[in-house]
């Protein structure tokens, strides 16, 4: 949903600077603002559904067990981070706020800790989402490996 105004954004400054030879003061700080939002909205729901880059050279070939147990690896070594990168973001956005700081990169200037509280938003989110693929992966290693047909 957050395309929709991006778009009406982006498509107005382009109006007013062609056309009316007026450009907006806001336009830019808008469109990082919103496309951030959207990046940080949608790593969770990416890594729900298996669309982040992945290198399948390796992980076609092996079983479903081995993929699991690789990925558990893989996101317990990023769980911490992650909950760092949380904590800090929080952090970081509630200093905002209290502050009430603002961007400084145009005339417009305007308060940053709604951004900075939809990145901490994101953060989260993933963080919730490598807990729920961590315990997706366990629980593919705790099933018994099933045998296949023809096989025995």
């Amino acid at each position: 949903m957050l395309t929709f105004p991006l778009i009406g954004a982006l498509v107005y400054e382009v109006f007013s600077r062609y056309v009316l030879g007026r450009p907006t003061l806001w336009a830019f700080e808008i469109s990082y603002m919103v496309m951030g939002t959207i990046f940080m909205l949608g790593m969770s729901n990416a890594l729900r559904q298996g669309q982040h880059v992945s290198v399948d050279l390796f992980s076609l070939r092996w079983s479903d067990r081995t993929n699991a147990a690789v990925r558990l690896v893989g996101y317990m070594v990023f769980l911490p981070v992650l909950a760092w990168l949380v904590w800090e973001l929080g952090k970081y956005a509630m200093g905002a706020l209290e502050s009430g700081e603002r961007s400084g990169r145009s005339a417009w200037n305007p308060v940053v800790w709604p951004v900075f509280l939809s990145w901490w938003l994101g953060f989260l989110l993933l963080l919730l989402q490598v807990v729920a693929e961590i315990m997706k992966a366990v629980a593919t290693l705790r099933d018994k490996p099933s045998v296949k047909e023809g096989s025995a």
